[in-house]
Parts: C-alpha cells; structure tokens; sequence
C-alpha cells in the first residue's frame, strides 16, 4: 500500500470524524434525551468501525437517522387527532335548533256570538270583512288558485276543514298553513252536530283537532259547524277544545251554483249584495269560488274594505282585547 493511499484514507477517517462530531453536536443540541444519544452514539461507532475496515459498501447516513425516525413537534401536531375535550364545539344544525314560537298578533276584533259579525276594538279600523272557506282540503290547482289571488290582495283567511279530507290530503293542510293561512274545524264528517250526541260531536271536533296538530303542529282555535247547525252541544264542546265557534253574516251561496249556473259573476253578487262593515264572508272550496276570489276581492277593495287577519281575532286562549 502506498504513502499516499494510507494518508488518504487516514484523512479521510479524521473528516468523517470530525463530520461525525458536528453531527452528535447537532443531535445533542436538539435531542437531548438520553435514548437519542444513545442511538446518535451506536450510529457514530458503526461508521468508524465501518471506515477501520475498508468495507467498500457506503455507509448509511448518520444525519439521516434521527429525521428519518424523530417527527419534528410540527409534524407530530399535524397528525395526532385533537382530544374531544379540546375540540371546539360543532355548530348546531339548523334542523336541530327549536322552532322559535310563533309570535302573537294584538288583538284588534271581537265577534258577536249572536250575530257573527265583528267589531272592531279601539281604533282599528270597522270597514273590513273575514273571508273563510269550508269544506277543504280538496284539489291542489284549486287551492293553489286561491291561495294565489289571497296573495295577490295581501288577505287572510280561515280554511274550515273536514278531517277526512285532511287524512286524504294531508300536503294540502301543510300548503294552506305554508302559505301564511290559517286551518279551522269544520268536523270529521260534515255531519249535522245538532242531532249527535255530546260523545259523538266531541268525535267530530277532537280527531280534527288531533290530525290538525298531527299534520302542522297546532290544534284549530276556529270552528265553524257545517250546515250552520252545532246546536249548543257543538257551541259547548268547541268551547272545551278552546275553539270561537262561528256560522257566518254573509253567504255568497256558491254552494247552490251546483244546480245551476256555475258562473263566478253570481258568487260575486251574492256577496256584494249583503256586504256589511266586520261582515263574515261564506264561501267554499270550489272551482267557481276559486275563477271569482280574484275579481271579488278587488270589487271590496273598490269599496273601501280591508281583510280581517284571524290572528287578530279575540278568540279563546288569545290575549283580550284593549
């Protein structure tokens, strides 16, 4: 072996050492804990024994090791799953926050209970009517139709409905009440009350009630009995189920249009014939109702008159009038 062969190696032994040194010097600096001097240590030995002997394989890298096997503190922060009790609380959905409750509107008219005509109370205004409709939910395009001309006028309106009709389409009850309108009880069967017994008209008013509040979440506070005719048997039971009961002052008659001509025009007259200041206005859930609303409610607004809205009703469980 020659001279120079032996100082190149021998000078090549003392850079890798002093390569080593700058290297157990970092580590130490970073890792101080006694198991990565320990590793730095045992890496640092094999290399010299490795250089001792002249093995042509290349040694592994010391300085790669401790990065290869210690994850810096950023890293290891990225990876490990925050504890349940250091994390944030999850916003509630908005299907999981209560429905805020419904707000109550001033009570601003009182209705007879021997005319059914209302009154207003304190200074609202006296030239106004209730529109209401009986004998629903029938026919979407129907409904829509009317629920669209009440749109167009701004006006309210009480939906008297039969139970039966409301199992059989209970999607219309949820668009009339979607719609801003306001559902009544008009009993299970459109049955003659005053001829049933106390069991059988408690019956009649209690399962709409139930499949009301089944199917938009609020039991009917209006009750209107069909053909007029509750007998005091309806008057007190609708009083028990917390309901105004109410016939009407104003009959447009539609419902006579089946025997004869079906012309909106007549619905319309009928009415304007007996209109009245707090006149409660009868009509029902037909098509020809339905062709006339539009026109008819333009007509009372030509005369000066505004809607009643039911919320402001005095009405059993709503706040008294002034």
């Amino acid at each position: 072996m020659s001279i120079l062969g032996v100082t190149g190696r021998a000078a090549g032994r003392r850079s890798t050492i002093r390569h080593l040194e700058v290297i157990f010097l970092t580590n130490y600096r970073h890792y101080a804990a006694p198991r990565r001097l320990a590793a730095c240590g045992a890496a640092a030995l094999l290399l010299l024994a490795g250089c001792s002997e002249g093995s042509g394989a290349p040694a592994s890298s010391p300085a790669a090791s401790p990065a290869a096997s210690v994850a810096s503190p950023a890293a290891s922060a990225a990876t490990i799953a925050p504890s349940p009790s250091a994390s944030p609380s999850a916003s509630p959905s908005p299907s999981a926050l209560p429905s805020p409750a419904p707000e109550t509107a001033e009570t601003l008219y009182r209705m007879s209970d021997k005319t059914f005509r209302f009154a207003p109370i304190g200074d609202a205004p006296d030239k106004v009517v209730l529109l209401s409709f009986d004998d629903g939910p029938k026919e979407e395009a129907m409904l829509t139709q009317m629920l669209d001309a009440l749109d167009k006028h701004g006006a309210k309106a009480i939906f008297f409905v039969n139970g039966y009709r409301v199992e059989e389409h209970p999607e219309l009850l949820k668009l009339i009440h979607d719609r801003g309108q306001t559902v009544g009880n008009h009993s299970w069967d459109h049955v003659v009350l005053s001829k049933k017994s106390k069991a059988e008209v408690q019956k009649q008013l209690g399962d709409v009630q139930d499949i009301v509040e089944k199917t938009i979440g609020q039991r009917p506070e209006f009750f209107r009995p069909p053909h007029g005719a509750g007998g005091d048997v309806g008057k007190q039971v609708s009083k028990e189920e917390g309901m105004l009961y109410m016939t009407w002052s104003n009959g447009s008659l539609d419902w006579d249009l089946k025997a004869t001509k079906k012309d909106p025009q007549l619905v319309i007259e009928q009415v304007l014939s007996q209109l009245h200041p707090g006149a409660n206005i009868l009509m029902h859930e037909l098509q020809w109702t339905a062709d006339g609303l539009d026109s008819l409610l333009t007509k009372l607004e030509e005369k000066g008159y505004g809607f009643i809205d039911p919320a402001t009703i005095e009405r059993p469980g709503a706040p008294a009038g002034r």
